[in-house]
């Protein structure tokens, strides 16, 4: 008997002691969930256009020129298109979205060859060997993405030749100086590596040429180039 109310006891404390504590524990104040974490997004870096490059172009040429025949004072027209290859070096900063550069290149154009003949049979040629700017450029960055237009200085060797009917061809070769504009589209495809696209146009007003006792004419030159390329810059 006394075990067993020893036991009955023990018991009816034990269940009054968790009565208790579940009425304490049930007027404590609910702790509030912590507040969601938001992930972290990952920016990917932009990119930067600043530093020197060098790379190369291929693409075509077109010239025009006005002729007035040295013999019959009378005039002709006259132009042709040609396949043209070469190389670029320059150098860019970049202010936030704003880049300028300075560039200079280098085009093969032997190819681009326009001839006419006149009234009187004479045939007149003009083909430039080569042609070369050097230009500022201005450009506005979308990431990867460089929009830009150039200007400055143009130069060229122009090989122009007089052939007389029955008699034989005189060649006269100047250096032409006149300026360029043009524009063009960029893209960087690693952060060492980019492509481009780019039109210019080249204008060498007009210049007298000399064909010995042919006499001596006017002639203008103008050069449209269309050119796409690669890129190479150095440093990250």
């Amino acid at each position: 008997m006394k075990l067993r109310a020893f036991v009955g006891g023990f018991t009816l404390a034990a269940g009054t002691v968790a009565c208790v504590c579940s009425v304490q524990a049930a007027d404590l104040p609910v702790r509030p969930a912590p507040a969601p974490v938001a992930p972290v997004a990952y920016a990917p870096p932009v990119y930067n256009w600043s530093g020197f490059y060098i790379g190369g172009h291929i693409g075509g040429g077109f010239e025009n020129s006005t002729w007035t025949d040295p013999i019959t004072g009378a005039s002709a027209s006259f132009s042709d298109s040609g396949f043209l290859g070469g190389a670029q070096v320059g150098v860019n900063t970049q202010f936030n979205w704003l880049v300028v550069g300075l560039e200079g290149d280098f085009s093969w154009t032997s190819l681009i060859k326009g001839t006419s003949t006149d009234t009187a049979g004479n045939i007149m040629t003009t083909s430039p060997q080569w042609t070369s700017t050097v230009t500022g450029r201005v450009g506005a960055a979308f990431d990867r993405l460089l929009v830009y237009g150039k200007g400055g200085l143009a130069l060229a060797e122009d090989e122009s030749t007089f052939t007389p009917v029955g008699g034989a061809a005189i060649t006269d070769d100047l250096t032409r100086v006149g300026w360029t504009a043009g524009a063009g589209l960029e893209y960087a495809l690693t952060d060492n590596w980019a492509l481009r696209a780019e039109y210019d146009y080249l204008g060498f007003g007009t210049k007298q040429l000399n064909f010995g006792a042919a006499g001596s004419t006017n002639a203008d030159l103008n050069v449209q180039e269309v050119k796409a390329g690669f890129d190479y810059k150095f440093g990250p």
